[in-house]
C-alpha cells in the first residue's frame, strides 16, 4: 500500500503508559505521534483504575513488574508535585485477618525488601488498631509510601509535555492494520480518514487491544503474540466518609490484591476491586456483585452498615496468562524478542501500569534506542 504520511515514531494508545512513552520519546529529540481510537485520551483502562500509588512490594524480585513500579513510584511523585497534580501519600494497611494469614504479610515484607521496598513496617492488633481504631485485624504491614493520585490530572500533563516537546495526538484514529519487517514500518490509520503512515519506530501500547493489534501486524509471526484474557474488577463506593486515613488492603488473592478501601484525592472511599473473568471487555456493575463485598469488607471493617454499598464503575485487567494464575510481568518486546526492526509490543501492562508509567516511558525509549 501507499505511504499517505511519514514520521519517526508512531505510539499507539494515549493512555498513561502510551503518554509517558510519547513524552519521553519526543522529548529525546524524536517526532512523534500518537494515534488513539477514542475520542479523547486517557479513557481506557487508566481512567478505571483503583488509583493507587503502589508502593511496589507485590511483584516477583527482579521482574519488570517489580523494577519500574518502584523507579515510577519516586518518578511520579516528583511529576505530579512538579505539575501540581492532586495526590496524596496517605500509606497503607495490608492486613491479616486471622493467624494463619500472618506469614502472608511476613511473605510479602521479603519480597518488598528484595525489591527495594525497605519502608514496610510488621504491625500488631495494637499497633495497628492505633493506627486506625476501626480496624479488625491480627496483624498488618505498614506501606508509608503508598498513595494516592488524581489520574487524569497525570494523563492531562503528560500529554501536556509531549506536545510542548513536539509530538502530536490525534484521537478517533484507531490502527486497522499494518505492515513490518520492510524499509519502514507501515502503519494503518482508520477512522473518518484513514490513511496508511510510514514510520522508523512503531509502539504498541494499546492495553486491551495489544494482543489484536499485534495480530494485525503482518510480518510479525503469530508465535511472539500472547492470548488476551480479561479481568474484570467492579468498584462500589459509599456516601459519606469512612473512619479510615489510609488505604486498607486485606491480603492478596488469585487475580487481584483483594477487595481494598481507597479514599481518592477528593476523599470519596471506594471498595473494590473484585475479579471476574470474561470473554470480552465491558464496563457494567451488576448491583448484585455488592452482596459478596460486605462480607469481604467485614472481615477488616466489621461495622460497615447494610445497604452502604453502591455500585461505581468497572475496569478490566489486560491479562496475558489465564485464570488461576496469578503470576504476570509487564512484557516489554523489542526487536530481540520478535526480529522485526522497529516494533516494540507492550503486552499486560496491568497494574501497576499507571504507577509504573513514568519508568516504563524512560525503559522503552532506552529499548528504543538500542534498536
Amino acid at each position: 500500500m501507499a505511504v499517505d504520511y511519514e514520521i519517526d515514531c508512531v505510539v499507539a494508545g494515549a493512555g498513561a503508559i502510551g503518554l509517558a512513552v510519547a513524552r519521553e520519546l519526543a522529548q529525546s529529540g524524536r517526532e512523534v505521534l500518537i494515534v488513539e481510537a477514542d475520542e479523547a485520551f486517557g479513557r481506557g483502562v487508566s481512567s478505571r483504575s483503583s488509583e493507587v500509588i503502589h508502593a511496589g512490594m507485590y511483584y516477583t524480585p527482579g521482574s519488570l513488574r517489580a523494577q519500574l513500579c518502584v523507579e515510577g513510584k519516586w518518578l511520579l511523585y516528583d511529576f505530579m508535585k512538579k505539575h501540581n497534580v492532586s495526590h496524596s501519600n496517605c500509606g497503607k494497611l495490608i492486613v491479616a485477618c486471622e493467624p494463619d494469614e500472618v506469614a502472608t504479610l511476613e511473605a510479602i515484607i521479603s519480597k518488598g525488601a528484595a525489591n527495594g521496598v525497605n519502608d514496610l513496617e510488621l504491625l500488631d492488633e495494637s499497633q495497628a488498631r492505633a493506627l486506625e481504631p476501626e480496624l479488625k485485624c491480627v496483624a498488618a504491614i505498614l506501606s508509608p509510601s503508598t498513595g494516592m493520585m488524581d489520574s487524569a490530572g497525570v494523563m492531562l500533563a503528560l500529554l501536556g509535555e509531549a506536545e510542548n516537546a513536539g509530538a502530536t495526538l490525534a484521537t478517533r484514529s484507531p490502527v486497522a492494520g499494518g505492515r513490518v519487517g520492510g524499509r519502514q514500518i507501515e502503519i494503518d490509520i482508520g477512522g473518518a480518514e484513514p490513511m496508511t503512515v510510514g514510520c522508523n519506530l512503531f509502539v504498541n501500547s494499546t492495553s486491551l487491544n495489544a494482543p489484536q493489534v499485534a495480530s494485525s501486524l503482518e510480518g510479525l509471526d503469530g508465535v511472539h503474540v500472547p492470548t488476551a484474557y480479561y479481568g474484570k474488577g467492579s468498584y462500589f463506593s459509599i456516601a459519606g466518609k469512612v473512619p479510615f486515613s489510609r488505604l486498607i488492603y486485606p491480603c492478596p488473592v488469585v487475580g487481584g490484591l483483594g477487595v481494598h478501601l481507597t479514599i481518592d484525592v477528593g476523599g470519596q472511599a471506594r471498595f473494590g476491586p473484585d475479579v471476574e473473568w470474561v470473554d470480552e471487555p465491558n464496563y457494567n456493575v451488576d448491583p448484585a456483585r455488592g452482596d459478596e463485598f460486605y462480607a469481604m469488607v467485614r472481615r477488616y471493617w466489621p461495622a460497615l452498615p447494610d445497604g452502604a454499598l453502591q455500585p461505581s464503575y468497572a475496569g478490566v485487567r489486560p491479562k496475558i496468562v489465564p485464570p488461576g494464575n496469578q503470576i504476570q510481568d509487564f512484557r516489554i518486546d523489542g526487536p530481540e524478542a520478535h526480529g522485526v526492526p522497529g516494533l516494540i509490543n507492550l503486552f499486560g501492562m496491568e497494574s501497576p501500569g499507571l504507577t509504573s508509567s513514568l519508568a516504563i516511558g524512560r525503559y522503552v525509549v532506552n529499548l528504543a534506542n538500542c534498536l
